[in-house]
């Protein structure tokens, strides 16, 4: 049992989707997160343990390692692609509640904005930790912000912003968030905003890379 989560978790840190995958090199022809994680349901392996202890794990690893600068965006996508093969599996086993998330993670990029690779990197990170994320887009107004908090009241807020002159709609759906929903914790994160500009908006957490933003929410 060992070994095939094993062999899973290394399959979602260097990417190895499937068996026809040619990425990474080294596994060329071996099967993927697809197959391992098909073989691991059939040999009884919980759904709960294949998500903790070698998707959820590896997920880990591969947000650490991107914070240190040790791989870059298209490792991290690559990684994304073989988890999403792994999770397809995993599916009937959260709609029938035998797993469960460990909650729901509302992003969005503000406004006025139309950057979506930094927010798509933090989705990734914190599906791959066990979220529900809803992902909401681009040029996303208050307004459904604010409906997506109302048919989700217990969820976390994601926000980003690339553009300096976005900034300020941050500020509004910030503002807007927290007038309304004072104890649903919100993040921030992109190029031009900081820990001061955080404070200054009444945000909870300013996060500078996608695993900052999952040892948040974990906490």
């Amino acid at each position: 049992m060992e070994d095939i989560l094993v062999k899973l978790g290394y399959c979602v840190e260097f990417g190895k989707v499937d068996k026809n995958a040619p990425y990474p090199p080294d596994m060329k022809g071996q099967d993927g997160a697809d197959e391992l994680t098909k073989q691991a349901i059939e040999q009884g392996i919980s759904a709960a343990v294949i998500l903790e202890d070698a998707l959820v794990a590896a997920m880990n690893r591969v947000g650490q390692k991107f914070t240190e600068k040790k791989i870059f965006i298209p490792q991290m996508l690559m990684s994304a692609k073989a988890m999403n093969a792994a999770v397809a599996h995993l599916k009937p086993f959260f709609n029938s509640g035998e797993i469960t998330r460990k909650g729901k993670f509302i992003i969005a990029t503000v406004k006025g904005d139309l950057h979506d690779i930094g927010k798509n990197l933090v989705k990734m990170a914190i599906e791959g930790a066990g979220w529900e994320v809803i992902d909401l887009g681009v040029d996303v107004p208050t307004e459904k912000v604010l409906e997506t908090i109302q048919a989700n009241p217990d969820a976390k807020i994601g926000l980003s912003a690339l553009l300096t002159t976005t900034m300020g709609n941050m500020q509004v759906t910030v503002e807007s968030i927290k007038s309304k929903y004072p104890s649903n914790a919100i993040i921030i994160g992109g190029a031009p905003v900081n820990e001061e500009f955080k404070t200054k908006i009444g945000a909870d957490f300013y996060a500078p890379d996608p695993q900052s933003a999952v040892s948040y929410l974990n906490r």
